[in-house]
């Protein structure tokens, strides 16, 4: 089985040790092992890890000692801490040294896979965030979003626009599309450009743990919270703040964060006396809001105030002029980084294949496409066979269509059986449901128009499991 990413276990129980090496080994994961807390500090100075399982207590340093000297190491580091002791103080101790999650002994073999796959999943979307990072820092104004087409030139208006005003703006777009760029070039371009641009995404923080982010706690306000602590939109104050994946709050917070938007101040835990922040406010998601609103997972109300100012990006495959410069930035860029010398003139054939394919993935799969293609790259040209094959061949890459293999089955005269068809169509549909939300069972829901709760039903009557 291909290796789909790397786990160190660090525990002191040769027992404990052996049954997660042979679960993750079993999952496809690479399993390095370590019995004491300095065994697991020197292993991920040698070689970081995708994720790390860590003990709490352990002889000599212990777990929360270990994961700070490991955070020390890689300020991205996913650490999982397992306890035979997990308590609320347990959790908040190792979130606040920047743990990524808590799992308490004994433990579902399903919790450890599900998590570690988690973990993955997050290294891989900081890696992304990373590499637009590298390019933000090169290019942060509007330059750095490439865009001939006259509806981005519409929305570099816009931006123009808009940046100067303190109004909230709401982003709206595929994944892949550029959200977080338009965030930056407003803040950028705007009077606040050199006060703090505080991102939040809070997909990557755990819901109970969500408001103390954002608003901030008092010493005492909780089990756990030993120090006072500065939430987000207090660092932000002066500048921007951009939520992220805003579709995603959970209903409790978006009360509080329209008190924010309505009020301009925020009450932190275990406080009693508000405080005000000025604070400009961009939010992004990629998900239809307004359907959400229709079904009650979002507040109709917070959703006008965070619309006052819309920008909708269009996916890649409707601004096709702009896969060709998009594409020569890209190899510029790649060049750079990877000492290659890769010519940013393509050919016809290259050019009509990049044009024509659909781009799921939006830029965000271009810039991994032509990243590839420079590094593999036989000389100074970017021949078709440095391309996917996804993209050579679109054919091969059409999904599969379960009903109409049916139907093309009667066409011939050969009977089916219609309830196994029915019962693979929805399987299928659920599966690229739960691709396409990163296993997010919620807005996979949303995405195919049912109840959370019946969409849980039917993956576990029809055992499907989400493996990135």
């Amino acid at each position: 089985m291909a290796k789909k990413g790397s786990v160190l276990v660090v525990d002191d129980e040769e027992v404990m040790r052996d049954v997660l090496e042979t679960l993750l080994s079993a999952e496809g994961y690479r399993v390095d092992l370590a019995k004491t807390g300095e065994e697991g500090v020197e292993a991920y100075a040698h070689r970081p890890y995708d994720v790390v399982l860590l003990d709490v207590s352990m002889p000599g340093m212990g777990g929360l000692r270990a994961l700070e000297e490991i955070l020390k190491l890689d300020a991205d580091a996913v650490v999982v801490m397992i306890t035979a002791y997990a308590t609320f103080d347990t959790a908040i101790a190792a979130w606040e040294r920047g743990a990524f999650g808590c799992i308490r002994k004994p433990f579902q073999n399903e919790q450890i896979t599900q998590t570690v796959a988690a973990g993955v999943r997050r290294r891989r979307k900081e890696e992304e965030r990373q590499a637009l990072r590298r390019a933000m820092s090169r290019e942060v104004d509007r330059g750095a979003i490439i865009g001939r087409s006259e509806a981005m030139q519409a929305i570099f208006r816009l931006v123009d626009q808009v940046a100067p005003a303190r109004s909230t703006v709401l982003i709206m777009g595929e994944s892949g599309t550029g959200k977080e760029l338009i965030a930056k070039a407003i803040h950028e371009q705007s009077p606040r450009a050199s006060k703090p641009f505080v991102i939040v995404n809070s997909l990557n923080i755990p819901s109970e743990l969500l408001e103390s982010e954002l608003f901030g706690h008092t010493k005492g306000a909780f089990t756990g919270a030993i120090t006072a602590k500065k939430g987000l939109f207090e660092v932000a104050d002066g500048g921007t703040i951009f939520l992220d994946e805003i579709g995603d709050l959970p209903f409790e917070t978006q009360a509080k964060l329209l008190r924010v938007i309505q009020e301009r101040e925020f009450t932190p835990l275990g406080d009693t006396t508000p405080r005000r922040v000025d604070v400009r406010i961009i939010a992004a998601t990629n998900i239809d809001l307004r359907e959400a609103v229709r079904q009650g997972h979002f507040r109709e109300d917070l959703y006008y105030r965070l619309a006052v100012v819309p920008i909708e990006l269009p996916p890649l495959r409707d601004r096709r002029e702009d896969i060709l410069p998009l594409a020569q930035h890209f190899i510029r860029k790649f060049n750079a980084e990877n000492g290659r010398h890769v010519s940013d003139q393509l050919s016809p054939e290259v050019l009509a294949l990049l044009e024509n394919y659909s781009w799921p993935g939006n830029v965000r799969e271009l810039e991994n496409v032509i990243e590839r293609a420079v590094v593999i790259a036989p000389g100074q040209e970017l021949t078709v066979e440095c391309l996917p094959q996804e993209i050579r061949d679109p054919q091969r890459a059409l999904q599969r269509a379960p009903i109409s293999n049916a139907a093309a089955a009667l066409d011939v005269g050969r009977g089916i059986n219609f309830y196994d068809e029915v019962r693979r169509f929805e399987m299928d549909l659920i599966r690229r449901a739960l691709e396409q939300t990163g296993g997010h069972q919620s807005r996979a829901a949303r995405l195919l128009g049912m109840n959370a709760t019946t969409l849980n039903s039917k993956i576990k009557a029809y055992n499907l499991q989400y493996r990135p």
